[in-house]
């Protein structure tokens, strides 16, 4: 098997693993980083067979234009395929928006759609001869890992391993070769339950001193998770696209772990609709909104009104990439605002919820799945796990556009 990553190996986002083996060329996720303007892989070569894991920007972003190019077959859940229609619109807008040029239309998207093929959770299908299962990776709904089961090989592009309000998490599988990502490599997430506990107190402190929590969240899988989590306790504004993708979601109960407490989280917030309900949202206590990291969406309205405000506060729930608005505001307390980079006087809180295993959860589900060769990407820095991991199994650390042969 021959391997070269067109982009996400020593770093997290714009992931594309490009596969040879036998006679096939194979590309596992082909993302960008969303950051403005986006960061893009290398160019994919022509391939046979294109596999999405989940739809977020990162592994899904570029699928378009390879679609648009080659004609390929792409492989992902049906709930992947919808959410991804709406998130590759978005980056459009987004795109549109900012003035920058972007490497493929709208047409190119629909184009694409018709190219997704369904898999699901527990399937195993043959492509071409070779055998492929599906299985749940527990890190949005949706998500998948990918076991070429003649090659011995199984590829966990994004994986969370516990349960969370909303997912299941992944189950390890026997395999030879583990391609594994370690965006937490080296990093513990604290405990859920002691999360959940400190971002409440947080939230109550704020309303109770007459402020605005201001919590950005991603679409996708932490918008449903914090809206249970808040579920009934305080007046709460939802803003933006996670409430449309929640809507999706309870059409497919089969990819979440309790409908039905989504439903009724979902039924005790109030959802803005217009400029009107924005500004009633700023006397409620809780606004949820995205984009997650800030780069655009509602986000940015509320952070303006309240960034000299010291009663009020913005609540970062989940990872911020390097050059988002979200990292600078952690860093610097600043954003871009319409064109301006600004200072947020405000408060200011980051919790780790996070859809990814942390170090001893990747450690964990490394051993459980056995194999005699790991293959760590999407990490900053690998080298905690790959220390741990050498115990055990012969391990790799590629370099983008690094070539690899096992």
């Amino acid at each position: 098997m021959k391997v070269q990553f067109l982009g996400g190996a020593d770093e997290v986002g714009r992931l594309g693993i490009l596969i040879e083996h036998e006679n096939h060329r194979l590309l596992f996720d082909y993302g960008l980083t969303p950051e403005q303007p986006p960061k893009y892989p290398m160019q994919s070569p022509e391939i046979n067979f294109a596999f999405l894991s989940h739809a977020h920007l990162d592994h899904s972003g570029m699928l378009p234009w390879l679609c648009s190019r080659y004609d390929v077959p792409v492989f992902s859940t049906p709930l992947t395929k919808i959410i991804s229609e709406i998130l590759f619109k978005d980056t459009l807008k987004i795109a549109d928006a900012n003035g920058y040029p972007f490497p493929y239309s709208e047409m190119d998207v629909l184009n694409s759609l018709e190219k997704f093929i369904d898999v699901l959770p527990g399937e195993e299908k043959k492509i071409n001869g070779m055998e492929i299962a599906f299985h749940s990776s527990g890190h949005i709904p949706g998500s998948i890992m990918f076991e070429m089961k003649d090659a011995g090989a199984l590829f966990a592009c994004d994986i969370n391993t516990i349960e969370t309000r909303l997912m299941k998490g992944a189950k390890p599988v026997k395999c030879n070769t583990l391609f594994m990502e370690g965006t937490y490599a080296g990093v513990e997430h604290p405990r859920r339950e002691q999360l959940e506990k400190e971002f409440l107190d947080t939230i109550d402190d704020v309303v109770r001193h007459g402020g605005l929590a201001v919590v950005p969240a991603f679409a996708v899988g932490r918008t449903q998770e914090m809206a249970m989590i808040l579920d009934g306790a305080y007046e709460v504004w939802l803003d933006g696209m996670g409430g449309k993708i929640s809507d999706i979601l309870l059409k497919h109960p089969e990819y979440i772990k309790s409908a039905s407490k989504l439903k009724k989280a979902m039924e005790s917030v109030n959802i803005v609709y217009s400029n009107k309900g924005r500004k009633m949202a700023l006397s409620g206590d809780v606004v949820l909104t995205t984009s997650g990291m800030m780069n655009g969406g509602p986000v940015l309205w509320y952070v303006d009104k309240i960034r000299n405000d010291k009663k009020s506060a913005v609540i970062l729930t989940g990872y911020q990439v390097e050059g988002t608005n979200g990292r600078n505001l952690i860093e610097r307390r600043e954003i871009e605002l319409y064109g301006v980079k600004i200072k947020v006087n405000c408060d200011v809180k980051f919790f780790d919820f996070s859809a990814h295993a942390g170090h001893s959860q990747l450690l964990s589900f490394a051993k459980a799945c056995s194999p005699e060769k790991v293959v760590i990407f999407h990490s900053d820095d690998a080298s905690p796990l790959a220390n741990d991991i050498k115990n055990f199994a012969d391990v790799y650390t590629p370099k983008n556009g690094e070539i690899l042969k096992i």
